[in-house]
């Protein structure tokens, strides 16, 4: 397989663009005293980034649209549902507990450990995105392939977050242990579709010859296992849910089989 040059440049030129956004919703953040506006910057941060490197790649690139499209459909969509689900409330526990334990001056500690971190993971994982232009190759199997697996990370996701949705809607769940539907499956389906979706980013990239942008799927998987995702034992869940004991017990944290008996 022949290899698409990096264009090192191109790289480096979308991190401006991704730390002034961050900086102004960081801005944003501090009347509201909310840092959890950076949630729904992630997506769209990384469809900026998309564009970025589409403009200044050759036009002739096959992958240029079917791509942009479909960076499009996951950020927005993403960024959507969680600009509802934080819209009128206050931090999260984990924004709270965060901004307790870095005080005093968290306000402007903030911008660093929050926002601007954001902005750099979000760049290590636009690579797929730039490697997918980088050539006018045409397409093959491995495109369909990620087609076929962006396809089912996005059902996953958009599914496991619909259905996480209409059960927390339910005063009846308060207590309750969400085990149906994609959750009979696995604890965080909607990490792993994320998960899915962006290893079929770099398929697609892969098949236009960039293999260097593999770091892009490898962040974004180590994120979600170990430093923001997924929990072993659910944190507090434990606590405030008796039934999640057994279900974690039974239930994969991560990729989807069927429940242990």
């Amino acid at each position: 397989m022949s290899s698409a040059h990096f264009e090192f440049g191109l790289w480096l030129s979308a991190l401006p663009l991704l730390l002034v956004a961050a900086t102004l919703t960081w801005l944003l953040s501090l009347p509201l005293r909310n840092v959890g506006l950076a949630e729904p910057l992630w997506s769209l941060m990384l469809f900026a980034a998309g564009v970025w490197y589409a403009l200044d790649s050759d036009p002739r690139a096959p992958r240029i649209s079917p791509v942009l499209w479909l960076c499009a459909l996951w950020s927005v969509r993403l960024a959507w549902h969680l600009a509802l689900r934080n819209a009128g409330n206050v931090e999260s526990r984990r924004h709270a507990e965060m901004r307790a334990s870095h005080q005093p001056h968290f306000a402007l500690k903030s911008l660093y450990l929050v926002f601007w971190r954001r902005a750099f993971t979000a760049w290590i994982v636009s690579l797929p995105l730039m490697g997918a232009f980088a050539s006018i190759k045409p397409q093959g199997w491995l495109d369909y392939c990620g087609m076929l697996l962006w396809l089912a990370g996005f059902v996953f996701e958009v599914g496991a977050d619909w259905q996480l949705k209409r059960f927390n809607a339910n005063p009846a769940n308060a207590d309750a242990v969400l085990n149906r539907g994609f959750w009979r499956f696995t604890r965080h389906p909607n990490y792993f579709g994320e998960c899915c979706i962006w290893w079929a980013f770099f398929l697609f990239a892969l098949s236009a010859g960039a293999w260097w942008a593999l770091p892009g799927p490898l962040l974004v998987t180590w994120l979600l296992l170990r430093a923001a995702g997924v929990r072993p034992f659910g944190g507090n869940d434990g606590n405030r849910r008796p039934q999640y004991a057994d279900y974690v017990l039974k239930t994969n944290a991560f990729f989807p089989a069927r429940p242990r008996e």
